[in-house]
């Protein structure tokens, strides 16, 4: 694996435990920005992954 591809893997692991983590301990409830934020590391996975 690439630098760039190791990066956004580690984005993607801590949105998946940061979110749930805010979501049930932290008691915050679940924001829009949640979506576009995951909306946008998709998109970085797609770009960075695709070739």
């Amino acid at each position: 694996m690439s630098l760039a591809q190791l990066k956004i893997l580690q984005e993607v692991i801590t949105l998946t435990i940061f979110v749930p983590f805010v979501i049930f301990y932290m008691d915050q409830p679940l924001k829009l920005d949640y979506l576009w934020a995951a909306l946008c590391i998709l998109g970085a996975v797609y770009f960075v992954f695709r070739s």
